[in-house]
This record gives C-alpha cells, structure tokens and sequence, in this order.
C-alpha cells in the first residue's frame, strides 16, 4: 500500500512537470501587466508565454470559452501564478490610475481586440471570397439615371429583381480573380472586387436603390451580395485540435513576399476543421533537388529510400508498395528536402474551403506556396 501512494505521488510530480513544460514562458516575462489602450491579446500573450496560441491553457478554458471569451480592458490586471506548479493566468477588474489625475472607467473603455483590427478591417468588413457560381445567379445592376455609363456614391440605380425580405443593405461587386487549390488544381472559389455600397428603396422587378458608397466606378452588370451585419473580430488564439495541413496561395497588399501583420490567404476552411483564431506554423516548402549521385539502375534502393516496399513476386515481377505515408511523386533520382519552419499566422475569417490570416511573426520571408500546419 505504502508503494503505491509513493507511486502515486512520483506520477502525479511527472504528469505536473510535464504540464509545467508543454508551456512555456517567456524568459524575462512579468509577475503582472496592466492593459494599456492599443494592446491585442496576442501581444499580450507574447509577453508571458513563448508560444502566444498556448493562451487557453494558462487560462484554463474550454471549448465554449475560447469561441466565447471574457473581454479585456484597458486598465484591467493579468497576473501570473505559479503556485500550482503549472502556469496559470488570472485577470483581475480593476480601476487603474494611468496617470496622474486621470482614472480610466470601465464605462468608457472599448474591450481589446485579438488583433489589430486596422490590418485586418477590410477582409471583415467584405465578404472578399464569392464561392463558385454564387455571383451568377446575385441581383444585378440592368441601368442607372439617364443612362449614364458610370455610376458612383448618390446615383440611383436599378436592380433586375430583388424580393421583399431579401435585405436593404448590400454590397456591389465585380467577378475579380479565380482562386485555384495549388495541389488538386481544383477551383475553390472567386475573389471578387469590392466595389461600393447600395441600400433598396423599392423591392420588385426591377428593384430601385441608391449607391451610399463607391471605392471604385461602378457599371452595369455588376452584381449584388446582401452585406452581412457583423463578422467576429474577438476570438482566442489556440492550436487546432486536429492535424491541419494546406498552403499558402495568395499575399495581399502588393506585395511578393509577406512578413509580420500581412494577410494571406490559403487553401483550406471550415470543412476542413478551421475557425477564427487558429494558429498556424508556416514552412518554407522544401524543394525537390537531383541526388548528385544517382545512377539509373539502382532504382530499387532508391525506392526504398523514397519509403517504398519493394519486393519480387513468384512471377517474378517487382511489386512495389507504400510502406507508410505517401511521398510526393518524384521522378527517379528527384529528393523532396524537408519543409522548415519561418514563422505563425492566426485564421481571423473562414469560408467553406478558404481562410484569411494574418502573419503574426517570421524569421524569413513568407511567400506563395509556403505549407502551413498545427504547430
């Protein structure tokens, strides 16, 4: 009985050390920190732990708490403890004096965000992916006043059919870019143009609107999505719970290669187990090079290099097999060299088979066709 409970214990001061390590702090991290206007939640989990997405457990929250968390103010007190043996979060309310003679209310506070939203605001505010064949059948500008070409913010305009119900508020957009899976080739949606703003004054066939805002010029022929009311823009970042492989297709803002707080996009979404706040590694795809010392005839031990079986059958025939996971196919000599990791992004939008991220930090450039997976 005596052994046991010794047992027990050495078990249960393994499984602690254990938890103590899968966390880990940053080295000259803070006892507390006070929220200070202007801070995200990523920052601020950068200031205590290595890796920020291990934020739920040192807060120890579950599922519903991560898609649902309790908001953060400026003025508000995070505070570590470690009494337990394990890292552990804790936030405490309170008014702060942040300087002098001026006391900051909870009243007059807006609740910190995850992310800056000045990077990311436009891919919330607009639905940028339209999946495959939706603007086909979307309500459609037929005219304008006075049959005029160009449309812009305070004409009127004219829509072939919009029913009573459908929504007053809608965006214009105009069929922009294909988005193509770069593995499958597979066409997993269009990337429209934004292009303005439209609210229904009548409903029918056609229906009467008023352009409220233009970003570029507006023609007829250009179609209709009904605006959505509020896109989530608080959420935790944390690690999938699942094994999530894809890549990177496109880097938005003009430029070839992407670095911290550039937005990207890539090829996989919600089907694929996604939601707004996933943390992502990002890998530098590891190119396919020529063994300098391949000499054809020795293809059996270079299939087996390659992780493939190879045997003789009674036929005498080669029969060759997976012996595990699939390689890239390869021509014979051809080595795939192995992916290295160049930093994280956070998943802030989802579509069915699309994400949007933002790069949250690298040790090199990011570009098209970098793999992301669960960190």
């Amino acid at each position: 009985m005596k052994k046991r409970i010794i047992t027990l214990l050495v078990l249960s001061c393994l499984s602690l050390n254990i938890n103590a390590d899968e966390i880990a702090l940053q080295k000259n991290h803070p006892d507390r920190y006070v929220v200070v206007k202007g801070d995200t939640l990523w920052g601020i989990s950068g200031k205590f732990l290595k890796d920020p997405w291990q934020w739920p457990k040192v807060w120890k929250m579950n599922r519903a708490e991560i898609k649902n968390p309790h908001r953060i103010y400026p003025g508000d007190v995070v505070v570590l403890d470690n009494s337990s043996g394990s890292p552990q979060l804790r936030l405490l309310h309170e008014t702060v004096t942040l300087q002098p003679g001026v006391v900051e209310e909870p009243l007059e506070k807006e609740a910190i965000q995850t992310i800056a939203p000045s990077v990311i605001g436009p891919f919330l505010s607009q639905p940028l992916l339209i999946e495959n064949g939706q603007l086909d059948s979307a309500p459609r500008i037929i005219g304008g006043p006075d049959n005029r070409v160009i449309l812009s913010a305070g004409s009127r305009v004219y829509v072939n059919n919009i029913k009573d119900g459908e929504g007053l508020h809608w965006n214009i957009y105009r069929p922009g870019e294909q988005l193509t899976d770069p593995d499958t080739k597979e066409a997993l949606g269009v990337e429209a143009i934004y292009l303005g703003d439209v609210n229904i004054s009548r409903y029918g066939a056609p229906a009467t609107g008023d352009i409220v805002r233009a970003k570029e010029e507006i023609f007829t022929k250009d179609r209709l999505v009904v605006s959505q009311d509020e896109f989530k823009s608080s959420f935790v970042p944390h690690a999938p719970d699942t094994q999530i492989s894809g890549r990177i297709m496109r880097i938005y803002g003009g430029v070839a290669e992407g670095g911290p707080n550039t937005v990207v996009s890539i090829n996989r979404g919600k089907k694929d187990g996604l939601e707004e706040g996933h943390v992502l590694a990002i890998n530098r795809y590891g190119s396919i090079i020529k063994d300098p010392e391949y000499k054809s005839g020795n293809e059996d031990k270079k299939l087996k290099e390659l992780n493939f079986d190879v045997k003789t059958g009674a036929d005498g025939k080669k029969i060759v097999n997976l012996a595990k996971e699939p390689p890239a196919t390869l021509a014979p000599g051809e080595v795939k060299l192995p992916d290295e990791r160049v930093g994280l992004l956070m998943i802030f939008r989802t579509f069915d088979r699309i994400s949007y991220g933002l790069i949250m930090n690298t040790s090199d450039a990011v570009y098209t066709l970098d793999s992301v997976q669960t960190p």
